[in-house]
């Protein structure tokens, strides 16, 4: 019973935030999904979900711009990419646990090598 009620709360929460919170303009779906991925791979917990999503949701286009701008070096890429990862550093990790916090930041840092790879590569 306590399974099936965390599990409707945690439903009811996500629809609820996937609803009401509108898309920043020009954020992809693609973008909203790799969000969604990434809150699945941290197993966060719907309170995590509730505080951590618009977090990452907020600094998802942020992090697409800099990734998708074929003017910036890989080097120029990663010093942007980090900074906006730092700015939420303090509140993510008031709100992940040790563990997740980590898991966060190796997601991240592989981001950031591909983001560098693909301007290495020319795909722009």
């Amino acid at each position: 019973m306590r399974k099936l009620f965390t599990f409707l709360t945690f439903a009811t929460c996500l629809l609820a935030f996937l609803i009401l919170t509108p898309a920043a303009p020009g954020q992809s779906s693609e973008a909203e999904a790799k969000v969604l991925a990434l809150a699945q791979r941290l197993k966060l917990t719907p309170q995590q979900e509730v505080e951590v999503l618009p977090i990452l949701k907020a600094e998802a286009p942020k992090l697409e711009a800099i990734k998708n701008d074929p003017s910036l070096s890989g080097m120029q890429k990663m010093k942007q990419l980090h900074a906006i990862h730092s700015e939420n550093a303090p509140q993510l990790q008031k709100i992940l646990s040790p563990e997740q916090y980590q898991e966060l930041q190796a997601i991240r840092e592989q981001d950031i090598k591909k983001a560098i790879a693909k301007k290495r590569g020319g795909g722009g």
